[in-house]
């Protein structure tokens, strides 16, 4: 065991080990399952060994302007964002994120919709008229300004931000929360008998 390993890790060394987590994310390394997972386990981490066990089977950071796989990832001293030491997330990424949040909704309902006009389209052994038109086209129109506008102002970073900033708040509670349970006394520890 390397002298390094039982060395207790500091803040920083947990957060350069997410940033290096999300960075794997961004590329497609980890899912988002495995994502959350490693990273509450390097926010919980107290050694140096037990950070490196992250990162054990993703490659090292290549530098964006080398990297010919990703040229749009985050990098290790890459410019930061709005939230405190968190790397500006790979655009694509978060734009893809985020136009799967405005239209998926739109695209499930419209195929329910079509689905039901076929179906009974066949049932009546006729071609109906095509009423789902009054559905997907409104919807469709109120969308397309949303995605319009939603891009053109940067909305899909700034949710981005948005939700890293939830995280990290509902992780610092996660936190409290366990070092107010380590500092009470097991009930079952109490040698009184209760009341």
């Amino acid at each position: 065991m390397d002298g390094r390993d039982g060395m207790r890790a500091a803040d920083a060394d947990r957060e350069a080990t997410a940033d290096r987590l999300r960075a794997a994310l961004g590329e497609g390394r980890l899912d988002l399952h495995e994502y959350d997972e490693r990273v509450q386990r390097a926010y919980a981490a107290r050694t140096y060994a037990e950070l490196d066990t992250l990162l054990t089977d993703l490659p090292p950071v290549t530098p964006a302007e080398r990297s010919t796989l990703m040229p749009g990832s985050p990098a290790v001293g890459a410019p930061t964002g709005a939230v405190a030491g968190q790397p500006v997330p790979a655009v694509g990424s978060v734009t893809a994120r985020w136009l799967a949040e405005v239209w998926l909704p739109y695209l499930r309902v419209i195929a329910i919709v079509v689905t039901v006009w076929a179906v009974t389209s066949l049932l009546s052994q006729d071609l109906l008229y095509f009423w789902p038109a009054w559905v997907a086209g409104p919807w469709g129109a109120v969308l397309v300004v949303r995605t319009v506008t939603g891009l053109t102002g940067g909305e899909p970073r700034r949710q981005s931000i948005e939700r890293e900033r939830r995280r990290q708040r509902r992780r610092a509670k996660r936190e409290r929360r366990r070092e107010l349970r380590a500092g009470e006394p097991d009930e079952r520890d109490d040698p009184r008998p209760a009341g």
